[in-house]
């Protein structure tokens, strides 16, 4: 029962960052957004694998974690204002 509502406030907060993330005032406010969400959706995931006692959970947030660890990357790197590709 817990876990289930550890479950809602982890959604609570995703609405929230989601609300930053389309009225952030400047880029890297709704970057620092996005990251912040995708950390609550990981989290949500590790729950749900708990919650479920499915560990395929637990492989799918691993592998969104480094694609978001990638995309985050990738992003700070344009808006520096270097390119990927150096």
């Amino acid at each position: 029962m817990i876990l289930l509502g550890v479950l809602i406030i982890v959604f609570g907060s995703c609405l929230f960052c989601a609300l930053r993330a389309a009225l952030g005032p400047t880029a890297p406010d709704r970057v620092i957004a996005i990251d912040a969400l995708v950390v609550l959706m990981i989290g949500a995931l590790v729950l749900l694998g708990v919650y479920y006692r499915a560990p395929i959970y637990l492989d799918v947030a691993l592998v969104y974690a480094f694609f978001a660890f990638l995309g985050t990357l990738a992003i700070a790197k344009y808006l520096e204002g270097r390119g990927i590709e150096t």
